[in-house]
């Protein structure tokens, strides 16, 4: 789950991490009370959760109460990559005298949580880490959740080059610890993390992804997200106990178990087609999982046929074939659907479908192969 940056700013202050003033603003005359409160010169920052708003024309700098409200209404009326800006953000313009990134986060191939940090953050700070590896410097955490001073001087020297900074890049890094394991991130980032011109470090930016598995052991997070930007597709399949993420093929899956989805996708690909999502029904034997799986992919009018690839274990096959039965009974269903289903209860499964002129493939295969003739 994303948040916006004054969300995530919030939670950095409550950290204990050096933000700079301000709040969010969603009326031109909310703007001007908070660019009052903490004086001229403010900078106007749209609130969308999606990247590259500056290079959009999403962040703007003025300089007095007229300016503030011509562009607060000008950033008003901005949609960026799709996205409307409703929210923006009020805060002081600060003297930069200098960038830095700085950021914590999982690295899955490591199998360990990873401090990222360089001394050339900023916007381009993707394009320095293809073109300028080096710059990029990591410490890994080893599994615990905090700094081991035997190893932590080599790497903070390696970013900031004088002692004072150290100190106090140090104290921001364990601050971004704290902020990451109490809530079940995963990833916290300053870009920029700058030194202004008193020589005071401070995280004039702030973004926060949370971990949605672990949402329930945090109340009041759940109230942060902004539905705006998610898939109701996907919160519906979440509650009905599907998971369901949506691609941009025209092939829809059904599959029972994770990695069995990943592979059925893998193939598709692999036999021409373009699957349209994924979507693991779970070891439930259910049938009213496969009626409400049916009707989500069916929303997407790009479907030209449908793959139900069921391994039977704990997953019955006879209910899955109920479950199509009923599908067929309550919903329309417009495009071709293609069903392969083997293990507990295979026969008995194939035995209801085939008396409804339902035809059943045994192999991954065949049905694959099937399904995406069907889809051209």
């Amino acid at each position: 789950m994303k948040i916006h940056e004054y969300q995530a700013t919030q939670l950095f202050k409550e950290a204990g991490l050096p933000v700079v003033n301000g709040r969010v603003a969603t009326e031109v005359y909310e703007a001007v009370l908070i660019a009052e409160e903490t004086g001229y010169p403010v900078v106007l920052k749209s609130q969308v959760l999606v990247g590259g708003r500056g290079k959009a024309g999403g962040i703007k700098v003025v300089k007095d109460k007229q300016e503030l409200e011509t562009t607060f209404n000008e950033l008003k009326k901005l949609v960026i990559k799709g996205y409307p800006v409703e929210k923006i953000l009020v805060v002081k313009a600060i003297d930069i005298k200098k960038e830095f990134y700085a950021a914590i986060t999982v690295d899955g191939g490591a199998g360990d949580v990873v401090l990222i940090a360089s001394a050339e953050g900023g916007v381009e700070i993707e394009e320095t880490a293809k073109t300028n590896p080096d710059a990029i410097k990591k410490y890994y955490l080893k599994g615990k959740k905090e700094l081991d001073s035997t190893r932590w001087p080599a790497f903070i020297s390696s970013v900031f080059s004088e002692e004072e900074l150290q100190n106090a890049g140090t104290k921001v890094f364990e601050s971004l610890i704290s902020v990451f394991f109490e809530n079940d991130c995963s990833i916290a980032e300053i870009n920029p993390l700058v030194i202004d011109g008193n020589g005071d470090i401070l995280a004039a930016d702030a973004k926060i992804n949370f971990d949605d598995n672990a949402l329930d052991r945090h109340e009041g997070l759940e109230a942060m997200r902004d539905m705006a930007y998610e898939d109701a597709d996907e919160l519906e399949a979440k509650e009905k106990n599907l998971s369901f993420v949506k691609l941009e093929g025209n092939v829809g899956c059904i599959v029972n178990g994770a990695g069995l989805a990943m592979a059925t996708m893998d193939i598709i690909k692999i036999c021409g087609g373009q699957p349209a999502n994924f979507l693991d029904v779970g070891g439930s034997s259910n049938p009213e999982k496969v009626l409400n799986a049916l009707k989500i992919i069916l929303r997407n009018k790009d479907i030209k046929a449908i793959l139900i690839n069921i391994f039977g274990g704990i997953t019955r096959c006879d209910d899955i074939a109920n479950g199509i039965l009923e599908a067929r009974k309550q919903i329309d269903l417009p495009v071709p659907l293609v069903v392969r289903l083997t293990g507990t209860n295979e026969k008995e499964a194939k035995e209801i479908l085939a008396q409804n002129d339902v035809t059943t493939y045994s192999t991954m295969r065949e049905a694959v192969n099937k399904v995406v003739e069907l889809s051209k």
